[in-house]
C-alpha cells in the first residue's frame, strides 16, 4: 500500500448527496472509548450535515456476540445522549438492523453475484495453498493465490465429488484501487496486491466482507468512518460495491474516512484490558455524557487551537471530518477529569443536585429514599462542594460528615496529620470561642475562629484551622469549613470539636 501525499481539500468537506452515516459496532464485551469515539464522530457528522445517522448491530458471530452486549451499546448511547435516526428501538425504511435478521438478504446476492461472474467458487485448502507458494519458490506465507479463479467445470465437479465445500470468493480487478481518504488523503492499494477475499464460508455463513458493504449499499450509506484498523479492508470493499453497481443493487461508492487510533500509556493501542477503555468505568465514577462527550471529541479533533470546552450543540455546528488528525490520539485521564470538572461547574445548581444524589444513595451517604431534610441539606451544600469536584461520586467524600450521624469518625490518616497533641491547644481555643458564640453564622464562625487561634495562638491560617476541618468533616480536604459548620449546627459542631479535643 502506498499513501501518496495529497492535500485534503475543501471538497472532502462538500457533500453531493444526502449525508447517510452509519454507526455499526458488534455486540461483544463492553463498549469501548474508541468505539465510543467513533458513534461521536458519525453522530456529529450526520448532524453538522443535516443528515441521517444509521445505528445497525453486526451481530452474525454467535460465538462472541451476546445479547448482554448488545444491550449495553443502548444503553451506553442513551446515557450518553447520541440518538439514531434509523435502527433498533426506531425502526426505518431499510430494516431489519440486526444483521442476524438479515441472512436470507446476503444469501440472495451472494447467488446474484456468483451467477453474474463476480464471485467464484474456491475449493482449495490453506495447506494446499501454502504447497503452491513453496513449489513457485514464494513465501508460503503470502495468502491465497487466487488459484481457482481459472477452475474447469471438471475440476469444480472433482472437488466437489471429494465432497469439499467451495467459499465464494470475490475476483478483485486486476489494477490499482485508489480512492480519497477523508481523513488521510489519497491512498493507493497496488494491482496484485489483495488477494481474492472470501466473502462466504464453505457452510454458506456470510463473512463481515460481504455482510458489512451489502448493508451500506441497501442502506446507501454515503460515508464510511470508521478506525484506522479497517482501512486494509477498503480496497475489498471498494471492489465489491464496483460489482454490487454492477448487479444493479447500489448506484455509487460511499466515502470514506479513517479515523486514528486511542492510544494509552506507551502510545500502545487502547486495550480492553485497560480501565480507561472501559467507558461504564468512566460513568460509575461520576463522568457527565457531556464532559465524556467532550474529551472523546477531542481524541482526533479540535473546535478550535486555544479551546477545549464545548457543548455538543457546538460540537455539531463546528464538526468537519476534513479537520480530523491521522495522527494516534492518546487517553489521557487527567485531561479527561480537567474537562469533565468543567463541565460539572457549568451545571445549573438544581442540576447539578440531581445529579449527585444517586452517587450520594450509591455512597451510602442517603438512604435509598431521602428525606426532604436531608435533600434540603444537600442542596444547601451543592454550591460549597461543585467548584471541587472532579467526578459526581467525589460529592460522597465530600458530603458524607454532614450525614454521619453520631457514627461520625474522622478519617484515619487524616487524624493521624491534623489531631495529634499539637492539635490540643487549637481544639480548646476553637471550642472556648464558639461556645459562647450569640449567633452561629459564617461570618461569626469565622471571626471568632481567627480572633481566638490565629490571632490568640499565633498560628499561621494555613496551619491553624487543620485540626478544626478535620474534626468538623473528617479530612485534610474538605467544602469551605465555616460554612459547613454553619450548616451542621452549633450542637454538632461543637460535639465534634470536644470528641476531637478526648
Amino acid at each position: 500500500m502506498s499513501t501518496p501525499e495529497a492535500s485534503k481539500d475543501a471538497a472532502q468537506d462538500e457533500v453531493t448527496r444526502p449525508v447517510r452515516a452509519r454507526f455499526c459496532p458488534s455486540p461483544t464485551g463492553t463498549p469501548h472509548v474508541g468505539l465510543i469515539r467513533t458513534a461521536l464522530y458519525n453522530w456529529a457528522f450526520a448532524r453538522h450535515n443535516k443528515g441521517k445517522l444509521v445505528f445497525r448491530i453486526e451481530d452474525t458471530d454467535s460465538a462472541r456476540d451476546s445479547e448482554e452486549s448488545y444491550q449495553a451499546l443502548l444503553d451506553a448511547l442513551r446515557w450518553l445522549g447520541l440518538d439514531w435516526d434509523e435502527g433498533p428501538g426506531v425502526g426505518g425504511d431499510h430494516g431489519p438492523y440486526r444483521q442476524s435478521e438479515r441472512r436470507d438478504i446476503y444469501a440472495d446476492i451472494a447467488q446474484r453475484l456468483l451467477a453474474a461472474g463476480e464471485l467464484y467458487e474456491a475449493y482449495s485448502s490453506p495447506e494446499e495453498v501454502e504447497a503452491r507458494h513453496k513449489a513457485a519458490g514464494r513465501d508460503p506465507k503470502l495468502g491465497y493465490d487466487n488459484f481457482d479463479r481459472d477452475l474447469t467445470d471438471e475440476q469444480r465437479e472433482v472437488y466437489k465429488a471429494e465432497g469439499r465445500k467451495p467459499v465464494l470468493r470475490l475476483k478483485m480487478p486486476a489494477r490499482d484501487i485508489t480512492f480519497t481518504d477523508l481523513v488521510r488523503g489519497d491512498i493507493t492499494f497496488p494491482a496484485g496486491s489483495i488477494p481474492d477475499p472470501v466473502l462466504v464460508r464453505g457452510n454458506g455463513d456470510p463473512l463481515y466482507t460481504l455482510t458489512n458493504p451489502v448493508d451500506d449499499a441497501l442502506m446507501q450509506i454515503s460515508h464510511v468512518l470508521r478506525g484506522e484498523d479497517l482501512l486494509s479492508s477498503t480496497p475489498r470493499q471498494i471492489a465489491l460495491y464496483e460489482a454490487l453497481q454492477r448487479i444493479g443493487v447500489t448506484d455509487f461508492t460511499p466515502e470514506f474516512g479513517h479515523l486514528p487510533f486511542v492510544v494509552g500509556e506507551g502510545n500502545k493501542k487502547l486495550s480492553k484490558r485497560d480501565p480507561q477503555s472501559n467507558l461504564f468505568h468512566h460513568r460509575d465514577r461520576g463522568f457527565l455524557p457531556e464532559g465524556l462527550l467532550n474529551y472523546l471529541a477531542l481524541l482526533g479533533w479540535s473546535i478550535s487551537e486555544d479551546r477545549d470546552v464545548f457543548t455538543l450543540d457546538e460540537m455539531v455546528e463546528a464538526f468537519e471530518i476534513g479537520r480530523v488528525s491521522s495522527n494516534p490520539a492518546r487517553f489521557d485521564q487527567k485531561k479527561a477529569d480537567a474537562i469533565n470538572s468543567a463541565h460539572l461547574r457549568a451545571l445549573a445548581p438544581d442540576d447539578f443536585v440531581e445529579r449527585i444524589v444517586p452517587y450520594l444513595i450509591n455512597g451510602g451517604v442517603l438512604p435509598a429514599e431521602p428525606t426532604e431534610s436531608q435533600l434540603a441539606t444537600v442542596r444547601a451544600a451543592a454550591p460549597l462542594v461543585q467548584e471541587r469536584l472532579i467526578v459526581l461520586s467525589d460529592a460522597v467524600g465530600m458530603m458524607a460528615f454532614l450525614f454521619a450521624g453520631d457514627d461520625f469518625q474522622p478519617e484515619e490518616a487524616s487524624a493521624q496529620k491534623a489531631l495529634g497533641e499539637d492539635a490540643q491547644p487549637v481544639l480548646q481555643a476553637a471550642i472556648g470561642s464558639l461556645d459562647e458564640l450569640p449567633e452561629w453564622t459564617t461570618a461569626a464562625i469565622e471571626e471568632a475562629l481567627k480572633v481566638s487561634v490565629v490571632d490568640g495562638l499565633g498560628i499561621k491560617p494555613r496551619k491553624a484551622f487543620a485540626p478544626v476541618r478535620v474534626a468538623i468533616t473528617g479530612r485534610t480536604v474538605s467544602p469551605p469549613l465555616y460554612e459547613s459548620m454553619e450548616l451542621l449546627g452549633r450542637d454538632v459542631s461543637l460535639a465534634r470539636l470536644r470528641k476531637a479535643l478526648a
